[in-house]
């Protein structure tokens, strides 16, 4: 890596950028020969916050969406701007290396420059030089998505994950794909070995219509009463099997939301209220204006870059806190009896070439990692081509995925689930298993194959689609679109259901209602036999080699959409 300590501090000057004198502005004090992560003593409370790092224990590639399209009431607002239009709004447009660390741009190349992201030990050395700088008045917060998403994680049934939040020294916490291994592993998790409390205002017994968990925790930081309230991913017996979790109830549950903050308030009288939250970014803010009280969402679950400054609603500040160990971000407080006086706001890249391990974690992950090493080290192919994940309609990894499903199960289309998890790969790396599990590495992940009419293959399309365009944020149910394999497609998502998709092509031919074509799928929501969808991933990508993604499976939108912000490169998505 070339990244000089004045180029990092360029980037890292974004972090703060805007007024440091007025309560609640963004701190901006970091000079060029300053340490980028010292910031100034400020308030009586500290809350660090981090979300969605899918079990990665190791710094990975992450590269942020070129397309993340808002609709309706959020349409061109943040989180859903791309590329320049990101860096415009928030003002970090210059000097270019503030690409690498908000936005899609130059990537590939850029991400030479600076290095990877994220990795618990280094994410550990933050938290404890700050926990020694600032005592008990932090805490640490967990936004939930950290016990899926590797190898690893899926082979220790999500204890290897445990062991890394014990040990960072987790709060609080809250869940989704943790829901995936099962609610008795779940239980027997929070019950024996998580430190952490496990919070859900929003999951309930079917049977006695119950609370399955702590609904808040009150802590007490620095004389002041700080409430934070669980919100765990509000469709999850949706996104994911229902019948992994058969005896729980999940959804939004504003009214309730309502009355735990009132509670909080009133009954224990709570000078903050902070909501951790696995909602999702525009669901978070429709949640903000339609429940008082709450002064603070730190909010997961999507993904997305929601700095280096909070959005409001209302007087509540809501941030999202990217993935993969990114980003860590930190609020200081100055919290009043029974009132938030001022605010200081930092969002902190984590660039392992410029931390330090912490010792104690990283003898921790050589430990728990050691077992599976050689597994995981097994070199399958060399890419060519950047390989990632993240965006609404496609990524190049799930290209390839799409690929091998249809060679090797012998079928004219493929679909791959539009999981947001999953990190990159830079042209010229070797892929591992590591790295396929890395894309797979789900407790429902076998392959099947199944004969669509092409109007089931519609209808499959639209439903997934009104999952992710609804203009009502309360219906938008996660991920993103479902990825295909040698089919094509036109799609306007200002459209309302079964009518977003048209001109549907398979291996270019006009796609018939009534054909019956052989789809090649994984990750059913109901139990199935097949074989785990990294068997057959890696097995095509040993027969190959090397392998290169030249042309994605895109769809063409609409001419409305060219000028959406929530897009950086529109000529991908016309013919």
């Amino acid at each position: 890596m070339n990244l000089s300590r004045r180029d990092f501090m360029q980037l890292m000057g974004i972090a703060g950028a805007g007024s440091f004198l007025t309560p609640g502005a963004v701190q901006s004090a970091w000079g060029a020969d300053a340490d980028p992560y010292e910031i100034p003593d400020y308030g009586n409370v500290t809350l660090l916050h981090m979300t969605d790092s899918h079990a990665q224990l190791l710094p990975v590639w992450w590269r942020e969406p070129d397309t993340n399209i808002g609709v309706g009431p959020v349409l061109n607002q943040v989180p859903h701007l791309c590329g320049q239009w990101m860096l415009d709004y928030y003002g970090v447009a210059t000097p270019p290396a503030n690409k690498y660390a908000y936005s899609c741009l130059d990537f590939d190349t850029l991400a030479h420059k600076y290095g990877k992201i994220g990795g618990y030990a280094h994410i550990a050395s933050l938290v404890k030089r700050y926990r020694q700088q600032r005592g008990d008045k932090v805490l640490v917060l967990d936004g939930g998505d950290t016990w899926q998403g590797s190898a690893t994680s899926l082979w220790t049934k999500g204890a290897d994950m445990v062991g890394a939040q014990n040990l960072l020294g987790i709060d609080d916490f809250v869940g989704h794909w943790e829901f995936t291994y099962g609610q008795d592993r779940v239980e027997h998790l929070v019950k024996t070995q998580l430190k952490a409390n496990f919070l859900a205002q929003n999951v309930f017994s079917n049977t006695w219509q119950e609370l399955v968990f702590k609904p808040y925790h009150i802590h007490e930081v620095s004389g002041r009463k700080i409430a934070v309230i669980g919100q765990a991913f509000p469709f999850t017996p949706i996104a994911n099997p229902g019948y992994m979790i058969p005896d729980w109830g999940f959804g939004i549950h504003t009214g309730h939301m309502q009355k735990m903050v009132t509670e909080c308030r009133e009954q224990h009288h709570a000078d903050l209220v902070v909501i951790l939250s696995h909602n999702g970014a525009d669901v978070d803010k429709k949640m903000a204006a339609m429940v008082q009280g709450i002064d603070i969402i730190l909010g997961g679950h999507t993904h997305d870059i929601m700095g280096p400054k909070p959005f409001m609603v209302g007087k509540t500040l809501i941030i999202n806190t990217s993935t993969n160990g990114k980003i860590l971000a930190r609020f200081d407080l100055d919290v009043g009896k029974g009132k938030l006086n001022g605010w200081r706001f930092h969002y902190l890249p984590v660039f392992s070439n410029l931390i330090k391990e912490d010792a104690e974690m990283a003898d921790y992950i050589h430990k728990v990692r050691s077992p599976y090493q050689e597994k995981l080290a097994q070199p399958l192919a060399t890419t060519e081509s950047l390989l990632y994940r993240r965006d609404n309609f496609n990524g190049s990894f799930d290209q390839l995925l799409c690929d091998a499903l249809r060679d090797e199960m012998d079928c004219e289309a493929s679909f791959s689930p539009g999981f947001r998890w999953g990190y990159c790969k830079l042209p010229g790396e070797t892929i591992t298993m590591e790295d396929v599990m890395g894309q797979t590495a789900i407790t429902y992940p076998q392959v099947t194959v199944n004969t669509y009419t092409g109007e089931q293959i519609k209808n499959i399309m639209e439903q997934v689609a009104d999952n992710i365009f609804n203009p009502n944020p309360y219906y938008q149910q996660g991920g993103d679109m479902i990825r295909v394999g040698n089919i094509q497609y036109d799609f306007n998502p200002d459209e309302k259901i079964y009518h977003r998709c048209s001109n549907m092509r398979i291996g270019g031919k006009p796609m018939s209602a009534s054909k019956k074509y052989k789809v090649a799928g994984w990750a059913a929501m109901q139990p199935v036999e097949g074989k785990p969808v990294w068997e057959i991933f890696s097995k095509w990508l040993q027969s190959k080699k090397h392998v290169r993604v030249d042309k994605l499976d895109l769809p063409v939108l609409n001419k409305d959409m060219q000028s959406n912000k929530g897009i950086a490169f529109p000529k991908m998505y016309q013919l």
